[in-house]
């Protein structure tokens, strides 16, 4: 099963970039779409990707032209999980899941803190309760990958600056330890299990010629549960593809 996550930024924005000819080309089973910013109907496109033998699934924000998840697949799902069961995050948009046979992917958007202390508060919310929401998934579905955007660096490894960043939102303690619990609590992170070298970003900023110089931070993941860790035959960061100011993380499971 290859499973790619990608937080697009906008999916008609990327349309608009070949994003069709690139899903064409990378050919996974299972696309985990964050920031959709759109709702199905928006998008006619929609209709080439069914062409090319995907089902598609949306889960977007209630609010126009924000967040939004969505889950895009060769393999027919068993069940569609739309949202957690919390409204503030549902409202968002911010997860759904796919259960297959055996295996279950989620695509989830972690809240950003960056715009101010009320939204920062709002992502440590997310944070406990997804843990707790994570815990409980776990018990019932032990063959998960959570895929999405975390909206946080996990060591200093996976960010260009790590002192300079060391009061930003994404790299603070409070989230860099709630990520390494998260871990512990019974995951892999499948990109540096077999990735241990640094250097290797999946966001840039606009500003600055950011991405040229390759001044970024590692924030999109695949996460995989332990059950499952024996199977990742291969992750890897797709820097080349540049539809968004996110790139995709593709994962491969035997």
């Amino acid at each position: 099963m290859k499973i790619i996550t990608y937080n697009v930024n906008g999916i008609r924005a990327a349309l608009k970039k070949d994003w069709l000819g690139w899903m064409k080309a990378v050919n996974a089973d299972v696309v985990c779409l964050q920031e959709i910013k759109a709702t199905q109907d928006q998008v006619p496109e929609i209709l080439l990707l069914e062409q090319m033998g995907y089902e598609h699934y949306w889960y977007p924000a209630q609010k126009k032209g924000y967040s939004g998840t969505a889950i895009f697949t060769k393999i027919t799902p068993k069940h569609v999980e739309y949202g957690c069961g919390h409204e503030d995050y549902d409202f968002e948009g911010r997860t759904i899941r796919a259960d297959f046979n055996d295996v279950s992917v989620m695509s989830v958007y972690f809240p950003s803190g960056t715009t101010g202390d009320i939204r920062q508060d709002f992502k440590y919310r997310f944070l406990d309760d997804f843990q707790l929401y994570s815990d409980k998934l776990l018990q019932e579905r032990p063959n998960l990958v959570i895929s999405g955007d975390y909206n946080i660096c996990h060591r200093a490894i996976d960010i260009h600056n790590p002192k300079s960043n060391a009061n930003s939102s994404g790299f603070l303690p409070a989230e860099r330890e709630w990520m390494e619990n998260f871990i512990n609590s019974g995951y892999v992170d499948s990109f540096r299990h077999l990735n241990p070298e640094p250097h290797h970003y999946t966001w840039w900023s606009y500003r600055a010629g950011a991405r040229a110089r390759n001044l970024g931070w590692r924030i999109d993941y695949n996460m995989v549960s332990k059950p499952l860790e024996d199977r990742i035959v291969a992750a890897e960061i797709i820097p080349s593809a540049v539809h968004s100011d996110h790139c995709p993380v593709l994962l491969e499971l035997q």
